[in-house]
């Protein structure tokens, strides 16, 4: 067989789109791994046959067919000898706008018609055999949400799919960390919101995020929250907060920060009154379900817990402002402090017809948090003091800076 190698994947569609790419992955045929091994390219994984470049560290796979022969991640048999074609290496990929791939001539090779979906803004499955693996649907949804600007919507076959695998309860064989790396992805989208809203599409919300699912249809007070449907008002916080330039971590917080209204009974719609405690043991049931990082879970917490109080920031007394503060974890990690804010204040003005409105509860939290943090133990005159006085001493003194750096009419 003649080796040849391919340039695949998302670095050729990032191209066609006029969209920068960082990485490029390559695919060899008519190649064995004791051929590669023997140039220095270095095996990554024992499933399958990647090896990442001895100079460049670029990674090289060789082509590979797959059949499904069980649930999971492991459930597939991998063939990946030198006669596999590159076409058969495309058609076991997800989306046509993912499969095509340039020769060493740069010529473009695109057997299931990506360039054709590329300008329809279209996402389509490439087979049949999309089913096979159902961390294709998280990744759909993740897709929709990157290229939502652009104008990318979901072909009516593929969420055909997507909801025949949901059906299915393979969903259910996903194993956690892998689940979490495509919300993670799509956390950092450009329309995380529109991640959340395919998943109900296809039924794949109610299964990975059943507290998410149950917001839509939930109404709140017309007169906070014009759009009314909480789900609505939770996703136009993420794209919101998404456009400002907030983290992953701030938009997860987004994602679940008002969960507690959908255990509010109806007969008390559209008020919530303590929604945000109840939601507490919600995010904490997600986070432990999905494997949540610590930084993502703790995040959450905080800012389902403490969000309503944040907003009311410019009417609190010195000591509630500290209160907030300590509860937040700022004092123990003020670097926290960008995140907080960019939640709540997305959380603020991700509401119909607010979105320009000002936050000016986060430029006095800034300031409370530094004059509080300004103020340490041995600036204080402690000699007569002892263990839990000490720090009852430092905190008056902390309450006192905050007043202060709120000037006169604070």
């Amino acid at each position: 067989m003649i080796r040849a190698i391919y340039l695949v994947g998302g670095a050729v569609r990032d191209e066609l789109l006029g969209l920068q790419h960082t990485e490029n992955d390559w695919v060899v045929t008519g190649c064995t791994p004791d051929e590669l091994l023997a140039e220095g390219y270095r095996q990554v994984g024992a499933s399958f046959p990647v090896f990442l470049h001895p100079e460049t560290g670029e990674e090289y796979a060789l082509a590979r067919t797959e059949r499904k022969h069980g649930h999971g991640y492991h459930g597939f048999t991998v063939d990946f000898h030198p006669g596999v074609t590159l076409e058969e290496d495309l058609a076991r990929r997800d989306l046509t706008i993912n499969a095509m791939a340039r020769d060493s001539h740069g010529q473009l090779i695109d057997p299931f018609g990506g360039q054709r979906d590329l300008q329809d803004r279209v996402l389509r499955h490439v087979s049949a055999a999309f089913r096979e693996d159902p961390l294709r649907v998280l990744r759909v949804a993740r897709f929709a949400a990157r290229f939502a600007p652009l104008g990318f919507t979901v072909h009516a076959d593929t969420l055909r799919l997507m909801r025949e695998i949901c059906a299915s309860g393979e969903l259910e064989h996903l194993v956690p960390e892998r689940s979490w790396a495509e919300i993670a992805g799509a956390m950092a989208a450009a329309e995380p919101g529109q991640f959340v809203q395919v998943l109900r599409d296809c039924g794949a919300l109610r299964v990975l995020l059943p507290e998410v699912d149950r917001l839509f249809g939930v109404p709140q007070p017309k007169e906070f929250h014009p759009e009314i449907d909480t789900a609505v008002h939770v996703m136009m916080a993420m794209n919101l907060a998404a456009r400002s330039g907030a983290s992953p971590r701030a938009i997860f917080a987004l994602l679940l920060h008002d969960i507690g209204k959908g255990l509010t009974p109806k007969p008390e719609w559209p008020q919530h009154l303590g929604h945000e405690l109840s939601g507490v043991p919600l995010v904490e049931a997600a986070c432990e379900r999905l494997r949540t990082p610590k930084a993502f879970r703790e995040l959450a917490l905080s800012v389902c817990r403490l969000h309503l109080r944040a907003h009311r920031l410019g009417e609190m007394r010195p000591a509630s402002v500290m209160r907030l503060i300590e509860e937040a974890g700022l004092l123990r990690s003020p670097a926290l402090l960008p995140d907080f804010l960019a939640a709540c204040e997305a959380d603020y003005r991700g509401r119909q017809g607010r979105e320009e409105r000002s936050y000016k509860q986060a430029e006095r939290l800034r300031v409370a948090l530094a004059a509080a943090l300004a103020v340490q133990a041995r600036d204080l005159d402690t000699a007569e003091l002892e263990g839990v006085q000490i720090g009852e001493k430092l905190r008056e003194a902390r309450i006192a800076a905050i007043a202060d750096s709120a000037g006169p009419a604070g």
